[in-house]
């Protein structure tokens, strides 16, 4: 069992079973690797990182913010409830970001956020497109290579391109 503080290498790459619950409660299972992303604002990948299928995505979360903190300059780490833990935060905040972490509904009680987080909170869909636009129009649906390294590479292209089209988009026209 890896531990919060896991580092790039000792992430499983192998191929496996893995299981995705959507917001209706439905189950869809697939074989072969999981892609995590970190996304700036303005749907640009800074980072990613392929593991096995059936890795929890908050075992990632600690490697993946580091890579992140050595490429870019960032104030804030905004992740949905399946990273909510005290130590991922707090390791956040030893980066010097401020953790948006949507919190677990704990029966009847659930703790809101501040206005100013929920506003900031909201921007977080971004990494949901970035998904979506890989997917679509970038190949990351059609992945027909095996093993880890060919894998990762067909992504990579993808998201190169990706990163490409959506910076040509974020600058003004000349």
């Amino acid at each position: 069992m890896l531990h919060i503080g896991s580092t790039l290498r000792e992430l499983p790459r192998a191929c496996d079973v893995g299981c995705k619950t959507s917001s209706q409660g439905h189950k869809s299972f697939w074989i072969g690797y999981k892609l995590h992303l970190d996304v700036a604002d303005g749907q640009v990948p800074s980072s990613c990182v392929l593991t096995s299928a059936a890795l929890h995505d908050s075992q990632v979360a600690v490697p993946l913010a580091e890579l992140t903190a050595q490429r870019v300059t960032n104030l804030y780490d905004r992740m949905d409830r399946g990273y909510e833990s005290d130590l991922i935060g707090a390791h956040s905040r030893r980066l010097g970001h401020v953790p948006i972490i949507d919190a677990q509904t704990r029966g009847e009680h659930s703790v809101p956020m501040a206005p100013h987080q929920a506003l900031r909170f909201r921007e977080r869909t971004t990494v949901e497109r970035v998904y979506s636009r890989l997917k679509q129009h970038f190949g990351g649906a059609t992945v027909r290579v095996r093993g880890w390294t060919k894998v990762m590479a067909h992504l990579m292209f993808g998201i190169l391109a990706l990163t490409a089209d959506q910076i040509l988009r974020l600058s003004p026209p000349s």
